[in-house]
């Protein structure tokens, strides 16, 4: 064990490191922790959200170094270093029945393959501890299934010499412990949706609570609730950086700061591996890592 504590978070597209665990991330910065981002896909299929920037034709004919921008400034921001793992965005398919994947997509590559070049990655930084998606990706993108996919294989590939022979992919190295970011969760939403009516403040949390209902999905365990309140600020800038993905007057910023800070001030996550001992629930994603 080292001194330097290293945290990696592995994302599908940019935007999604300041939407998932953004202030968490920002929080560990502030203490000194080395923070990696590794994104996926540069986010090319990515439709333009934001309506202010719709049918900026620069915009559309230039999106991915767009996007790459918007990351470049996201990144400053939270003070995290950041990776392209270069693979190519799949998009959202819509439709029924849905349209088949384009070829050459992130979500049709081999999964082993390119869990491989996250090994790379792994070896590389020596994170002790992974962030990623979990099975369901959070919600059904195929680059967030996917996501989840090439983490779960390369967090114990990492240390898998055969499967990832030295030295073409590194040395081996053993991460500690993965995370699923479950900062979308339903204890957090219906807090959020209560607080604002007992205001007397429209919330944007109603539909989101239906579908839920709808949904009829298992909850999550919610293992790991991170303190870390004061860097929802940070958390805004970050996302707002994502101009073609985030609008500024959009429901991501209609609950006032101070009513999430008192009501909701932590970031949550699943404990999905771990080879260190834990006592849950936990409020430090390096429980059980640092030294006493």
């Amino acid at each position: 064990m080292t001194d330097q504590l290293r945290l990696m978070a592995v994302h599908a597209h940019p935007d999604d490191e300041s939407s998932k665990g953004a202030a968490t991330m920002a929080k560990y910065v502030a203490e000194g922790v080395d923070v990696l981002v590794v994104t996926c896909t540069g986010g090319e299929r990515g439709s333009i959200l934001n309506p202010k920037l719709q049918g900026d034709t620069y915009i559309e004919e230039n999106i991915h170094e767009v996007r790459r921008k918007e990351m470049d400034e996201a990144r400053e921001i939270l003070g995290v270093k950041q990776e392209w793992l270069g693979f190519v965005d799949s998009g959202l398919p819509e439709g029924d029945p849905l349209p088949p994947l384009p070829e050459g997509c992130f979500a049709l590559e081999d999964v082993d393959k390119a869990a491989g070049e996250l090994v790379r990655k792994i070896r590389a930084f020596r994170p002790q501890v992974i962030t990623t998606y979990d099975e369901n990706g959070g919600y059904p993108h195929p680059d967030h299934i996917m996501t989840h996919q090439i983490s779960m294989v390369a967090f114990e590939g990492a240390a898998d010499t055969e499967k990832y022979p030295e030295p073409e992919f590194g040395p081996a190295y053993r991460p500690l412990k993965l995370y699923y970011n479950q900062g979308f969760n339903r204890p957090r939403t219906e807090a959020l949706h209560e607080a604002l009516l007992a205001r007397g403040l429209e919330s944007p949390y109603g539909d989101w609570l239906k579908r839920w209902s709808e949904f009829e999905r298992a909850e999550r365990t919610l293992t790991t609730h991170v303190p870390c309140a004061d860097f929802f600020e940070i958390r805004d800038k970050a996302l707002i950086a994502h101009a073609t993905q985030i609008d500024p007057d959009g429901g991501w910023f209609r609950v006032p700061l101070d009513l999430q800070k008192a009501v909701w001030p932590t970031e949550e996550y699943e404990l999905a591996k771990s080879h260190v001992d834990t006592s849950l629930p936990e409020d430090d994603l390096f429980a059980g890592v640092r030294r006493p």
